[in-house]
Parts: C-alpha cells; structure tokens; sequence
C-alpha cells in the first residue's frame, strides 16, 4: 500500500494485529439471536458488545426503553481537538431473524465469504466500528473525539431508536453508518425513504346464500383499494406503493365484515412523501362499495438519505482512501431504507453501507467476504485520521 494513504499507520498495523479476535467477535455476535421484537434477545447481544468495550477501558453508556432493547453508546474522548463534535459510528444489532436461527445455521466460514444470521446486516459493521473504535484507544491518535451508537430495532423502523438517533447525529461532526457494503463492493450514497401502514375496512356481515344483498363486503372494498393504491407507483420518479399484507372475512359464507392490508410506500426525494401520502389517504377515504368504511395507520417509516455536498465531500475521500486498500469503490444508490436516513434529515454529513463487502440479506444465503473485514476496518480508520481534508 502506498504509504501516502497511510497516515496513522499504528491505527492500521493495531486492526491488523487484531484480526483474529475481530473474527471471534463476530462469530460470538453472529451466534447470539437478535430477532428486533425480543428485548431480552437483543439486550444479551448488546452485553457482548458492553463486554469487549469494557475489555478495552472504553466508557459506555446506555438508553433503556420498556419494550425494545436498550441504546448503548460508547465514546473516546480527545480534549485536546479543535472539534469538540464526535465522529459517529453506527450500527444496529438486531436481525430481521426468528429465535433459534443462530442455532440451526450458525457462524461459518467457506472459502473466502463467512455466513451466519446478520454476518452482513450488520453484525460485521458492528465488529469494525468496535475496533476501530478500539484502534484508536490503544494508540491515542484520533483527531478527534469518537463515538459508537449501537441501536435496537432498526429492521422494525427504530421506533424507539429513531429520537436517539436524531438527537445524536445533531451533536456530531458527521456520521459513518456501517450497514454492509454492496456486493459490488461499492459503499451507499443514496437510500429511499419507506412508510409502513396498516388500512382496516369495515363491511356488513350477512349470510352469503340466504341474505347476500344485506351485507357490504369488506374485501371487496379492499380489492378496489389494492388496485388503486398499486396505480399510486411512479417508476420514473422512484415512488412504489405495495400492498404486501392483506387478510379478512368471517367464513366462506358470511359477506365480510371486515379486511385489512398493509402498504410499502417507498420514495427518493423528501418532497414526494407528502403528496403520496396524501394520495393514499384520499383512496382510504373514497369507497366504492357502499355503506363500507376504512382508516389507516403509520406503523413506522424511514427517512429518505440524501446525498448532501457534505457528504459527496466525505464519499469523494472515502473513494480516495479505498485505492490505497486496493479497490474501486464509488456510491451506490440503494432502494433499501436505513437509519442514516434520520441522520442525512438532521443535516449532519452522512456516509452508509461502511460495512464488510456482503450481500443476501434477510436470508439463508446471506453471505459477507471474509478479506473485507479488516480492509473495511482500515479504511474508515484512514478515513476518519484523513477527515480534515473535507473540511468538514
């Protein structure tokens, strides 16, 4: 590596030294369920992470909430920076997995890419952002003050997360999320914004044989809603509207009383959330079959991330610094949402997908490339030691 790109080399040489244990991090984080609905699950994933921070002298400290599992903040001071701001790493730990899955599949490595429930999303971000965090400590040569947040349910929307997270990001100099990188290898420059709804129709129950007209079928008030809420998706403009869910009805001979569906309203720019929004409120609204009703509900929504000039400012560094670990690495828009959507929307300079190289998510397959644990860890140090040069 050209040793110009490689200006705290006790930083990169520490990551390098501590490979192994990175790697047995991971298959302990791997290991440990975290389905984002099981508080105690999630919390006892959170202890190993409390334990390796406490392994390296780093203060913690925590958010507890009554039904999701607790925030943990970490933090390496520097009082002598001229940016009193920390230099946000974060990362949620919990998996969009059942109970039990670590166990029937757990942690393994084949050839060069390593498998297991989260090894890419995002547990092996979590492992980088700990010993980077790390990395510094040991050699006091951070620019600046650091910071880890590791949050709970961010697979469900954050919707304890998502007011410490905003709240977070205002305070810091800017934020390096580290969800996995692409497959290409590429990092994340861009993500939508999704909202998440629930509609309930409401019909007239009557025997379907002997008294059909007096009853008002809930799901065929839904079909008519499906279709035209399906007609809301504008391609073009990056908008889609998916009815994913839907269920209702008594029996097979009652006219339904009642139908609900769930939505997935994606979109690109802020601006487009009203007007959708708006658009899928009228059609909730408007009924075809008579004497139907229907109500809808935000079940929880991601923020979409823009790219700002900021934070080309932080991806044109980070492209830079990735050519000294020998690869190409460019942004990469993405339709899939993310916390650093909260904290682009809070005017922070945001760069996502910092994680170790993967793909598959959310299945059996999902996969992460084993070299790219310690180069991605390297190249967020060489990041973070080069971060003046943005000016930021």
């Amino acid at each position: 590596m050209d040793q110009t790109l490689n200006p705290a080399p006790a930083v990169l040489d520490w990551l390098k030294a501590h490979e192994a244990e990175m790697f047995a991090l991971l298959k302990e984080l791997v290991n440990s369920d975290s389905p984002s609905r099981d508080k105690a699950a999630v919390d006892a994933t959170g202890e190993i992470l409390k334990r390796f921070f406490a392994q390296h002298d780093i203060p913690i400290s925590t958010e507890p909430d009554d039904t999701y599992g607790e925030a943990i903040h970490a933090s390496v001071a520097h009082p002598g920076a001229n940016d009193t701001r920390p230099i946000l790493l974060m990362g949620h730990r919990d998996t969009v997995f059942p109970p039990g899955e670590a166990g029937r599949r757990p942690f393994r490595i084949e050839g060069t890419r390593a498998y297991g429930p989260g090894v890419a999303d995002m547990k092996s971000g979590l492992v980088i952002n700990a010993f980077v965090l790390a990395a510094f400590h040991a050699t006091g040569t951070h620019p600046g003050p650091l910071a880890a947040l590791i949050t709970s349910d961010e697979e469900i929307g954050s919707p304890f997360s998502r007011e410490v997270i905003e709240r977070t990001a205002r305070q810091s100099r800017v934020v390096l999320n580290s969800e996995p990188g692409r497959a290409s290898g590429n990092v994340v420059s861009g993500r939508k914004g999704g909202v998440f709804m629930r509609f309930h129709v409401t019909g007239r129950a009557a025997h379907s044989g002997g008294s059909f007209t007096d009853g008002r079928s809930a799901i065929g008030e839904l079909a008519h809603k499906v279709v035209a809420l399906h007609a809301l998706t504008d391609l073009d403009r990056g908008i889609t509207v998916n009815v994913g869910l839907i269920s209702g009805g008594q029996t097979v001979n009652t006219v339904a009383p009642w139908a609900t569906g769930e939505i997935d309203l994606r979109y690109i720019r802020v601006a487009d959330r009203a007007a959708a929004i708006s658009a899928i409120n009228k059609i909730i609204a408007d009924n075809t079959v008579p004497d139907t009703s229907a109500t809808v509900e935000i079940l929880g929504e991601f923020l979409p991330m823009e790219m700002s000039p900021e934070s080309q400012r932080l991806l044109d560094l980070y492209t830079d610094v990735s050519t000294g670990f020998g690869a190409k690495v460019s942004g990469e828009f993405t339709g899939g949402c993310a916390d650093s959507g909260f904290t682009a929307a809070q005017g922070t300079p945001t760069l996502c997908g910092l994680g170790a190289v993967g793909g598959r998510a959310h299945t059996p397959d999902e996969y992460m490339e084993v070299p790219t644990l310690l180069t991605r860890a390297q190249a967020m140090a060489t990041l973070i030691t080069r971060l003046g040069e943005t000016n930021l």
